[in-house]
């Protein structure tokens, strides 16, 4: 061990080498005998009356997205609708409110009318306004 004291790394010295790297038959024949049993406990289900959750799988419908197809989800489930159509549908609303009306887009993308109503209601895409700068003077800071 006296080469700790004259060595800071103990792995350079000999003695510990010659230690790390030894079999040692007994503890070997130890590791042998060892054998381990695992058994999970078996599980408890409680019993919640009739409640019981449904077990069927969502339905889907492919999204109508057109030219904007590859930036969005291709399934959505029936009922909802991505970032995109809602976009598009509020869009569409907006510029042709006659014929894209609250029953047509319910139908169209699977949703309900309640909602579809809300969502026209409530939620509005921005205009983007550009005014011509001839003819107007420019208001200059003060």
């Amino acid at each position: 061990m006296a080469c700790l004291l004259r060595r800071p790394l103990a792995t350079n010295c000999p003695e510990i080498q010659e230690e790390i790297y030894r079999k040692d038959d007994r503890l070997l024949t130890f590791l042998k005998d060892v054998y381990v049993e695992s058994r999970d406990p078996p599980v408890q289900v409680k019993d919640q009356g009739g409640e019981h959750l449904p077990c069927k799988q969502e339905e889907k419908r492919l999204t109508k997205l057109g030219h904007l197809e590859a930036l969005d989800v291709k399934k959505v489930p029936k009922g909802k609708i991505s970032i995109v159509e809602a976009l598009t549908l509020l869009n569409n609303h907006k510029l042709h409110p006659h014929m894209w009306t609250a029953e047509k887009i319910a139908e169209e993308y699977s949703l309900e009318l309640k909602e579809v109503t809300s969502l026209l209601e409530f939620f509005i895409p921005f205009a983007v306004q550009e005014f011509p700068t001839e003819g107007r003077k420019a208001i200059k800071p003060t």
